[in-house]
């Protein structure tokens, strides 16, 4: 679906799930972090993937129900093209998961929130070596959101350890999930490749976690709480909000509100861990949103024109 066939309505929902998905991400750090405490990161992403997934079979019924009931088509479970997708999106997501899930046992979450956000660097760059273009303002927004996050989520010098290093290749898996996500994600149902998605990620773990970690059902229970955030609210609920707002939103465009997840991350620590924002962390918020209004000019002179 093109930028020109969509109305602002739309566009504007669009937008608005891909923010909501951020906010829950964002928070998401946290319980991410306190996961690490008791599980290992492969048994972590198992479980928390693994419970998305089946969180999402109510929800594909309720949407199948609904779309019969206003006789729109209903896609098959077995229709290739959405098998692909969600083997092609699992792979990846199960990639940049695992990456920085394991990055954010050897670094700090502000540095874990800056990389991971560095998707919305290399997409643009994805983009041209696809031969599509992207606006010069697009590349400001980026330019001028990257500073932001640095002035978020970074303290002191920059130095690239394990841990960094592990978030950056995350970065890159998730950059890829988007670029596939905005491939398929207008020839199948959203709802049904972001289940395929969650299922092919849990199954890459449970074989990493069956070679690599023990699992231990008394840690798994001290773990409940951190699991089922991110399962229901991370996975099953953020990602689908990803899977649909892609929709309508070009993926250098989403990829700049997805990277909010820093400065909600950052106002998260604030409201539940107590922490204190500084003036440089308050500036790098607002310079992200002024990247987010630059990224947005070239879409609503589309609108105006």
């Amino acid at each position: 679906m093109s930028s020109a066939n969509i109305s602002n309505k739309t566009k504007l929902k669009g937008e608005a799930m891909l923010c909501l998905a951020a906010i829950i991400w964002g928070t998401a750090f946290i319980f991410q972090k306190m996961g690490m405490e008791h599980i290992g990161p492969f048994t972590f992403t198992l479980f928390r993937f693994g419970i998305g997934a089946l969180a999402m079979i109510p929800v594909m019924f309720f949407s199948d129900r609904v779309k019969r009931g206003k006789s729109e088509p209903i896609m098959s479970c077995s229709n290739r093209t959405l098998l692909l997708g969600g083997f092609l999106v699992g792979l990846a997501n199960f990639g940049a998961s695992a990456l920085q899930q394991i990055g954010i046992v050897y670094t700090t979450a502000g540095k874990a929130g800056f990389l991971t956000a560095m998707e919305m660097v290399m997409i643009p760059f994805f983009l041209v070596f696809l031969h599509r273009k992207v606006h010069g303002l697009t590349w400001l927004g980026v330019v001028v959101a990257t500073i932001g996050m640095y002035l978020l989520c970074m303290r002191g010098g920059f130095s690239m350890a394990i841990g960094d290093l592990l978030c950056l290749g995350g970065a890159l898996g998730f950059a890829i999930q988007i670029l596939i996500i905005d491939c398929f994600v207008e020839r199948v149902d959203p709802i049904k490749l972001a289940f395929f998605e969650f299922a092919v990620t849990a199954g890459c773990s449970l074989i990493f976690t069956l070679i690599l970690e023990d699992i231990v059902m008394a840690d798994i229970i001290a773990c409940t709480v951190p699991l089922l955030y991110t399962a229901i609210l991370e996975v099953c609920v953020a990602f689908s909000l990803q899977m649909i707002g892609q929709q309508y939103a070009p993926p250098a465009i989403a990829t700049i509100i997805m990277s909010f997840e820093s400065v909600f991350a950052a106002l998260s620590g604030v409201l539940f861990l107590h922490e204190v924002m500084t003036g440089r962390g308050v500036a790098g918020c607002i310079i992200m949103f002024v990247a987010f209004m630059i990224a947005q000019i070239p879409e609503m002179r589309e609108d105006i024109q």
